[in-house]
């Protein structure tokens, strides 16, 4: 077996037994974000949206006590992707760069977060409150093949709920981010927690991850091994307000 380096020093072509076996990039290995050909335009996917109306809820579920996830005091960077252009919509969602999660969530991730600080670790946070309305934005701009990434709005996200949170790492003495096997809401193979490919070091710190939210009482989505969710999301309702009505 032989390989072909390009400039940039990634490999490109692997030759096996003769035949040549071309390198498929994604965007986060270049630097650019992953980005979908939306079906619809912005502004017409967020007005269908804004009109459209949450699932009916069953009765007795918990009251939502959303917290600030500014003011835990844990090391954590927050860096909503979804307050700016670089998600895979390619468009700004959230009119701030703040995060929310129910209390007893929020109270779980301080414990994950006193974890990893003994190994020199912070939380990176990409999202977690979502209004239901950008989750319909979501699931109506993504294309059939690609919609097993997204949280069908007709029966609401775990995000929507204040009960899940899109993590990452970053080093507390250099403040820079712990590569893992692919970049943030990647919708390819490579997101998945259990993706045997890319580097060790990599799938090390995706499965450290993993386990520390684990003992903290959250279990990683399927497919995505930044997507945690919190073993309460079921009594909680699906919300549907914006971040300045939580401020309130």
């Amino acid at each position: 077996m032989s390989a072909e380096i390009d400039a940039r020093g990634f490999g490109v072509i692997c030759w096996l037994n003769g035949e040549p076996f071309e390198r498929v990039f994604y965007g986060p290995e270049l630097g650019l974000g992953f980005r979908i050909e939306a079906i619809d335009d912005p502004e017409s996917l967020r007005q269908r949206a804004l009109d459209a109306s949450p699932p009916a809820q069953p009765h007795g579920l918990r009251q939502p006590d959303l917290v600030n996830l500014e003011e835990l005091d844990i090391p954590m960077i927050i860096d909503i992707r979804y307050a700016t252009e670089d998600n895979f919509m390619g468009i700004v969602l959230y009119p701030d760069n703040l995060a929310f999660l129910q209390r007893p969530a929020a109270e779980a991730l301080e414990k994950a977060a006193a974890e990893l600080e003994r190994m020199g670790l912070g939380l990176v946070v990409y999202d977690a409150y979502r209004p239901w309305y950008v989750t319909k934005m979501f699931w109506d701009a993504t294309p059939q093949e690609l919609r097993g990434f997204v949280a069908n709005p007709a029966y609401g996200s775990r995000h929507n709920r204040g009960c899940a949170a899109d993590l990452g790492l970053y080093w507390l003495d250099t403040g820079e981010y712990v590569e893992m096997p692919s970049g943030f809401d990647e919708f390819s193979g490579r997101a998945y927690p259990d993706y045997p490919g890319g580097m060790q070091h990599q799938r090390d710190a995706r499965d450290l991850l993993i386990e520390v939210m684990k003992d903290a009482g959250f279990s990683v989505y399927e497919d995505e091994w930044w997507h945690f969710d919190f073993y309460l999301w079921q009594e909680y309702p699906i919300i549907n307000i914006d971040f300045e009505e939580i401020l309130q």
